[in-house]
């Protein structure tokens, strides 16, 4: 993944369009057209062999005819000609072309990537729509009509979908600081535009839509580092795919793209829409309400219609509508009349004058247990909707983080919308619009809480993992994918997941008898076949059988029904097992397999034998800690079942999410696992216990955390502290003013141990930066403070020069004050006087939510210098 270039790309002061063209229709005459009668200040240049001008503008007959070397180049040429245009461009100096060219065959794609690889050359496409730049003007597309600036981004897959929403936007005064056509990602993607697009201070929000992903981990990598600067919002198409691959067990045909891709979302701290129309509701309503939504909704209406409806939908999306309390419903009683509803919806009835309105928004806004307020209101005669607006816009200005309105109708109240919208509101068309938009927000707050989770790859407790390795070797040494259930409890057991005792036997009765005894009855009686996985499909599994009689009598009917249902199938044997007496537990499914596009996956859900039917499931990526299994847990129906209803306790739900661990760490120790079943896992109050487990194993490709799509945490940086009286774990921070001889700054940091960090340190930190609990609040007490940065001047002129050698680019690696991509990040930013001794010279050090700290670590990976060397990953940036 690298930025490298995409300034050049996005804001480039020159462009050349190869293939400029006169004839009616073509892609060359429309890009022309299109960048000419935009307001771009830079020079545009056209390249044609077969004409001398175009509109009046001298074109050149071939690219080596450029007097400067352009920024941006456009290709409209036919596919034979694209490389060796590449290759000439490159030479001459330019660093970004957008191929609009389709129909390139593989051999052609790879010819043009391998032209621009040697220059370090940017391509956008091929295949694609082009880009637009509202804020500069540029117009680099063939789309119909010009974008609108503003400070949206927008990044499509698909450029017919940039076109209908250039034509949407526009209608509804949209604006876009950038929008964008992929095409066919031969060189670009949505990782490098995120990666950019997450530090570019002219976008406040990164609209996505995608069909497909290849690269999962540069993808969540940047999501995640683009998520904490600033909402991204996602449509992904294909919710409805051919369906659910057949797989050798329950969670191999569960863990299907579309849930994977929703997990990943979710993970990444991203929001998923289904639509383009909440795309946009989305990207406005995040932009009112920057911080995490107060819990619940309290609807205010002068209607008793409006808050029904808007009940039901909060009823539908899961939305709280918490009660009014005693104390508040009193201070409405005092300024409503006595025939208003008492409830939440507060209704205060349709004759209601300005002063009810304010009187009640008042009163609400000041309690700060009833969450955030939606105002409704529909246009009566009685009173101006637009006089009630004025006379509450001082309050909405106020609380506009807590408050969302809804003015029912059109012209009778578009004056009353404007004036809410000009005091910060949020607006919406309907309840049922506005209820959707807070459960997009309770949702996007979830979701960016998962962002603080770094977990590392060793989270479970202590395994037995040589006793694990020897089984799943044994198996591939055999030849064998499939264990048998003895052996994947054995596996289980190794890793401390409680597991019933199982003895294998022959398959004869005789034997089974026998083994039987040993446990104690009453048993149950599996069938024992390599051939046979669902047991319960074929009638392999009888329960409760009470003595021996029972016993033999089950084992010779269930090898006649499994003979007859799979003739072809080998049998081992039985195996025979304590029956287990729970019967206020739920039975669980566990699982974990290994999704196509993004590696290992972790499945969660209510399981038995119709965990199909049910379908009721979760999934995640690992690595997981306790937090984020139990957030996988709450995101199934079972778990209202778990937390406890009437004569059944609640289960333990530290059990739960400590198998959801150990599964996590399993995937890390063992690279040849591909799919895992533990169904049924009862769960109760006295804990959980596997009674079933299916493992299926392949040679490993890779190692360990290798295949996941988020790399763990680094144990060793990790480090658990006592804070009021609990155990919290998290980067390692360093305490006081000075390391400690072993510090890993001082290990692993040239600027650490550098003659100027000393004087840093000393003369300008100050103390509340390098007190513990600040430190750990930022995760590095590396930060530099105010004083010691020049970044609050906008003039830049103190800073220091780089005493190491530097890349030859400082529009893309120092902030540079020339209106470039990181001008105004001068006076937004801390920027560290005393890194010019560090061998990365303009590195920030990493901090809790610096925006740039993933970017400059983009651009770690883009000099090919280790991570890790030149700056500390934190949790808030390690992805």
């Amino acid at each position: 993944m690298s930025i490298r270039h995409l300034d050049q790309l996005l804001s480039p002061r020159s462009v050349v369009v190869v293939g400029a063209s006169s004839r009616p229709g073509s892609v060359g005459a429309t890009v022309w057209r299109n960048l000419r009668a935009g307001t771009f200040a830079g020079r545009v240049f056209g390249v044609n062999p077969k004409h001398a001008e175009l509109d009046g503008v001298a074109l050149l007959r071939r690219v080596s005819d450029l007097p400067e070397p352009p920024d941006l180049a456009v290709l409209c040429t036919p596919p034979d000609t694209v490389a060796s245009l590449i290759a000439e461009l490159g030479r001459l100096g330019t660093r970004a072309a957008i191929v609009m060219t389709a129909g390139l065959s593989a051999a052609q794609k790879q010819a043009a990537l391998e032209a621009a690889r040697p220059h370090l050359l940017r391509l956008l496409g091929p295949n694609c729509l082009g880009l637009l730049s509202p804020r500069i003007g540029l117009n680099a597309s063939f789309a119909h009509v010009d974008a609108l600036p503003g400070d949206i981004a927008f990044v499509s897959q698909s450029g017919a979908l940039v076109t209908a929403v250039l034509d949407w936007a526009r209608s509804r005064r949209i604006g876009f600081s950038h929008m964008v056509s992929l095409g066919e990602r031969a060189d670009v993607d949505f990782g490098d535009l995120l990666d950019h697009l997450a530090s570019d201070p002219n976008t406040r929000a990164i609209l996505l839509y995608m069909e497909s992903l290849e690269s999962p981990r540069k993808f969540m990598s940047a999501a995640r580092a683009a998520a904490r600067n600033k909402p991204v919002i996602v449509v992904k198409a294909g919710r409805a795919g051919n369906g659910l691959q057949a797989a050798a067990s329950h969670t191999g045909a569960l863990a299907g793209s579309d849930v994977v891709i929703d997990a990943a979302i979710s993970r990444a701290g991203m929001l998923r829409v289904d639509t383009l129309q909440d795309l946009f509701m989305a990207a406005e309503t995040l932009a009112h309400f920057r911080g995490s939504p107060q819990r619940g909704l309290t609807l205010m209406t002068n209607g008793g219609g409006p808050g029904v409806m808007a009940a039901d939908a909060a009823a539908l999306t899961g939305v709280e509508l918490p009660p009014l309390s005693d104390a508040l419903r009193g201070k409405l009683d005092a300024v409503l009349p006595p025939t208003w509803s008492r409830g939440n919806p507060v209704d205060i009835i349709g004759d209601a004058p300005v002063e009810r309105y304010t009187a009640t928004l008042r009163t609400l806004l000041d309690d700060p247990d009833i969450g955030t307020v939606l105002f409704m209101h529909a246009p009566t005669a009685i009173v101006r909707s637009e006089d009630i607006a004025l006379a509450c816009a001082p309050l909405a200005r106020e609380a506009a983080g807590r408050l969302m309105s809804c003015w029912l109708g059109d012209a009778g109240v578009a004056e009353a919308r404007r004036t809410f919208e000009g005091a910060g509101v949020a607006g919406y068309d309907t309840p049922e619009e506005a209820v959707r938009a807070f459960s997009m927000l309770a949702r996007y707050a979830g979701n960016q809480a998962l962002l603080s989770e770094a977990p590392t790859a060793s989270e479970a407790g202590p395994a037995d993992r040589a006793a694990a390795r020897a089984v799943v070797e044994a198996a591939i040494a055999a030849g064998r994918e499939m264990l048998d259930e003895l052996e994947a409890k054995a596996v289980l057991q190794a890793y401390g997941i409680p597991v019933v005792p199982t003895v294998a036997v022959g398959p004869s009765a005789g034997e089974a008898v026998p083994a039987a005894a040993s446990i104690g009855y009453p048993v149950a009686l599996k069938i024992l076949s390599p051939d046979i996985s669902h047991k319960s499909d074929v009638g392999g599994v009888v329960l409760a059988l009470a003595d021996a009689a029972a016993l033999r009598q089950a084992a010779d009917q269930m090898l006649a029904r499994v003979h007859s249902v799979k003739p072809l199938a080998r049998i081992s044997g039985f195996t025979v097992q304590a029956m287990v007496s729970r019967p206020h537990a739920q039975e669980l499914i566990v699982g974990a397999s290994v999704d196509p596009v993004f590696g290992p996956v972790i499945l969660f859900g209510q399981g038995g034998t119709a965990v199909k039917v049910m379908a009721d499931r979760a999934i995640g990526l690992p690595p997981l800690n306790r937090v984020l299994a139990r957030e996988l847990v709450a995101g199934t129906r079972v778990a209202r079942l778990l937390a406890g209803y009437r004569d059944h306790a609640p289960a333990r739900m530290t059990a739960i999410c400590d198998v959801l661990v150990t599964v996590s760490q399993m995937l890390v120790d063992l690279p040849e696992l591909a799919e895992l079943d533990i169904n049924p896992l009862l769960a109760d109050g006295d804990g959980v216990i596997a009674l079933d487990a299916r493992l299926r194993v392949l040679p490993a490709t890779s190692v360990g955390a290798a295949r996941f799509a988020i790399q763990p945490y680094p144990a060793e940086l990790a480090e658990t502290w006592a804070w009021q009286g609990r155990q919290l774990s998290g980067p390692r921070t360093r305490r006081g003013t000075s390391p400690s001889p072993n510090s890993w700054h001082r290990r692993t940091s040239a600027f650490a141990s550098s003659p100027r960090a000393a004087s840093c340190r000393a003369a300008s930190w100050p103390a509340w930066c390098r007190s513990t609990t600040t430190a750990r609040w930022l995760l590095s007490s590396w930060r530099p403070s105010p004083t010691a940065c020049s970044a609050r001047s906008v003039s830049c002129a103190p800073w220091p020069t780089p005493t190491t050698s530097r890349p030859s680019s400082p529009s893309s690696w120092r902030p540079s004050c020339k209106g470039r991509a990181w001008a105004s990040a001068c006076s937004t930013r801390w920027w560290p006087t005393c890194a010019a001794t560090a061998p990365s010279a303009w590195w920030p050090w990493c901090c809790a939510r610096t925006p740039a700290c993933a970017s400059w670590r983009r651009r770690a990976a883009s000099r090919s210098i280790r991570r890790g060397r030149t700056m500390r990953p934190c949790a808030m940036c390690w992805t």
